[in-house]
């Protein structure tokens, strides 16, 4: 028995263009004090990072697969394939790495080996939709001697931030000055800067702020005025608004505001209508802000963008963008007054009207959300760095 475990140094997030490391673990668990007859032994051992594409068949129309290519490796071979047994399409991979070959471990004895790669900067990030899911994973395969091969997969999440792809690493001399006496290799100084890089970026996106304003109304008149400092974010930040009803002629009764996402299939792939025919647009609410406004001159909200959400990207066969979705009660009633009056001569009860003929109208904000440092979403939101299996 072998106990194989792979850990993510930096976490599990990471940003297409950077170099991800993993330190795998060979262990024989059995006590030094064993016989040497229980040495085991592992014929060879490979990693790899792939991208598994899954598409829902009742969204999203596929062109049938070359079936001339097995997607599943029989137990027989001795062929590497990282996306086996797994649904969908394989859409991106690094070429494997061979980690070790011919090792033999004594009882007690552990041994470990270091892999690193460049996350590729040509694929979609990670996402998990409702009709289709770009799932990154790091597959560690390794084979006893006439055994069938055992896969160990660790889950990872990518960050794709556009513009990065034809961005070049420059020449040392360019580099900011470092330390002769620190050591320091190539693939360390390349992470740094591009994470830099991307940081200046987004910095640069996000930070400008000016004041926006839009009239709202309807078709009676005008119900208010909504305020927003900036329309491009970041994983993370809240999204703070203004909404003036001081200024409007029809009265707002209610109003509820949502942060939405939409996915929506590219017309190429849409599936014709019919029976049995999911909808190529879908939304996901990840927060909301619902109040109640009548006789309310002046509100505000915030919502905050989850870690765990996707920025908003587009591929070949799906779109994902992000909305503020505003739906807004107004009274049909001109001047409505809700309030008891101030002045009576004798004193009476007073009970606010039972129904009020009112009218609903929408309205949809967009918005731009961009990644963060892979950094903050894996100490905010963290997730599994670490995966065993046992040979």
């Amino acid at each position: 028995m072998i106990e194989v475990v792979a850990e993510l140094s930096r976490g599990p997030v990471f940003l297409a263009g950077e170099a991800l490391e993993c330190v795998v673990t060979v262990t024989n668990p059995l006590p030094p004090t064993a016989t040497s007859a229980s040495s085991e032994a592992l014929a060879w051992a490979s990693a790899q990072i792939h991208c598994q594409f899954h598409a829902s068949e009742s969204r999203v129309a596929l062109p049938p697969p070359d079936s001339s290519q097995p997607d599943v490796q029989p137990d027989s071979q001795t062929v590497f394939l990282p996306h086996r047994g797994e649904r969908g399409q394989c859409i991106l991979s690094t070429p494997p790495k061979i980690l070790f070959c011919d090792l033999r471990l004594d009882p007690g004895e552990s041994k470990s080996y270091s892999y690193s790669e460049v996350l590729p900067t040509e694929g979609p990030p990670s996402f998990r939709g409702q009709s289709v899911k770009y799932v990154y994973k790091l597959t560690i395969g390794c084979q006893r001697v006439n055994s069938p091969i055992t896969l160990l997969r660790v889950p990872l999440r990518v960050l794709v931030l556009t513009g990065l792809q034809d961005v070049h690493f420059p020449q040392d001399e360019a580099v900011a000055p470092s330390s002769p006496f620190l050591e320091e290799d190539d693939s360390g100084k390349k992470d740094s800067w591009l994470a830099e890089l991307a940081g200046e970026r987004l910095m640069a996106a996000t930070s400008c702020r000016s004041l926006h304003l839009y009239n709202i109304s309807d078709g009676r008149g005008k119900v208010g005025t909504f305020g927003i400092f900036k329309s491009v974010y970041r994983l993370g930040e809240d999204v703070v608004g203004t909404l003036n009803l001081g200024e409007g002629t029809v009265a707002c009764l209610q109003f509820s505001v949502s942060l939405q996402t939409e996915e929506r299939v590219q017309p190429e792939y849409q599936r014709r209508r019919g029976t049995g025919v999911a909808p190529s647009v879908s939304h996901v609410t990840h927060a909301r802000h619902q109040e109640s406004c009548l006789h309310t001159t002046r509100t505000s909200f915030s919502l905050p963008i989850p870690l765990c959400s996707t920025p908003g990207f587009c591929t070949a066969i799906v779109s994902l963008k992000w909305r503020l979705h505003f739906e807004f009660v107004t009274s049909r009633e001109p001047g409505l007054v809700l309030l008891p009056p101030l002045e009576q001569p004798e004193p009476a009860t007073w009970t606010g009207p039972e129904q009020v003929p009112v009218d609903t109208f929408s309205w949809d904000l967009p918005i731009k959300v961009l990644p963060t440092s892979p950094t903050l979403v894996s100490y905010a939101a963290p997730g599994p760095s670490t995966s065993s299996i046992t040979i």
